[in-house]
């Protein structure tokens, strides 16, 4: 079986594990500033300073190597996946600088392609590229710094959950398991094909369908999978249950991680669950999705029960994806159940 080039680790499964961060950065001394509303010690998606009353800067940064042959799409994923963060602050983003490593032997029209599918969603998202950064490097990386602006009163943190909480999800989980069958040359273009438009997906609609209503935590998920960032948004507060029926999955990944199809970043997002899921029986397909490292995923909400009917409908309506998979409960033995 031909391993597919370009793409040889990329994406979100490129990223460090959970709990390796964690380590590291619960020893940095950071300088204290009390207009910084949201910092990295808080594992939010994204760093908020104060700048008045009515406005804050939403910072954040994103980069990894390649995921897809395809340039031009490789930098319209980069581009989406960057974007979310400040969606998933409750944001409006303004700006990007491009960073870049490329290496100058390479052909350059190939950096050309990445940069233009990147502008490309900045220009559909309404961002102005501003400037950018470029290293010459032996392997190819591409990213953005986003700078985008939130009203300090409505800003949306990861950590809000309220018990009787209805969970939602906007895209559907396993981009990583598809990617790495792609990679393999062993993904039928079907399924390809929705994994990808998935991807290049701005949660800035599923965003403006939740805008509308009291979100009380949000996030995005990406390379941490679903129950990393689930368990962040707890916060150790409260539980959450999961109904392992209405978790959603491209079609094909039972078989991928039958096929062991898995990276190594899902294995460390299952690491940094230890002791804090329980499953109430064996099911190494659903524990795999669940552990999947996400690139460029969907919107994870918390919201108010009461508000399910009419969100459901405006996602309907507005031709988007929309998932309840749970729901928040009294803090437990366990941090999430999945039955």
């Amino acid at each position: 079986m031909k391993e597919k080039l370009y793409c040889k680790s990329g994406g979100c499964s490129a990223k460090l594990g959970a709990k390796k961060l964690t380590h590291i950065l619960e020893k940095i001394d950071k300088y204290p500033n009390s207009n910084l509303l949201v910092g990295f010690d808080s594992h939010d998606d994204a760093s908020v300073y104060q700048v008045n009353e009515h406005q804050a800067i939403v910072s954040t940064l994103d980069f990894f190597p390649p995921m897809v042959e395809d340039p031009y799409l490789f930098g319209q994923i980069a581009a989406t996946n960057a974007l979310s963060d400040v969606y998933a602050m409750g944001g409006t983003p303004l700006t990007a600088l491009n960073i870049v490593c490329f290496n100058d032997q390479d052909d350059l029209n190939i950096l050309g392609k990445i940069i233009e599918g990147g502008n490309d969603k900045l220009k559909e998202a309404k961002v102005v590229l501003s400037g950018g950064h470029s290293i010459k490097d032996e392997s190819t990386k591409y990213g953005l710094s986003v700078t985008g602006i939130v009203d300090p009163n409505k800003m949306i943190q990861n950590n809000g959950v309220q018990v009787g909480d209805t969970l939602i999800l906007t895209k559907k989980l396993g981009v990583g398991l598809a990617l790495n069958a792609y990679r393999l040359n062993d993904a039928r273009q079907e399924i390809l094909d929705e994994v990808f438009k998935s991807m290049t997906t701005l949660n800035k609609y599923a965003f403006d369908v939740l805008n509308k209503y009291s979100l009380h935590a949000l996030t995005d998920v990406t390379g941490f999978g679903l129950l990393v960032h689930l368990d962040e948004m707890l916060d150790e507060k409260a539980s959450a249950f999961l109904n392992k029926e209405s978790i959603p999955y491209f079609k094909d990944c039972p078989y991928y991680v039958n096929e062991f199809y898995l990276s190594g970043g899902g294995q460390h997002n299952r690491n940094a669950m230890k002791n804090k899921v329980c499953f109430d029986e064996e099911n190494f397909v659903l524990e795999e999705i669940l552990y999947d490292p996400q690139t460029s995923g969907g919107l994870l909400a918390s919201v108010a029960s009461k508000d399910i009917e009419n969100i459901l409908n405006d996602f309907n309506q507005a031709g988007l994806a929309c998932y309840v998979i749970g729901k928040i409960v009294e803090k437990d033995q366990f941090n999430i159940y999945v039955r």
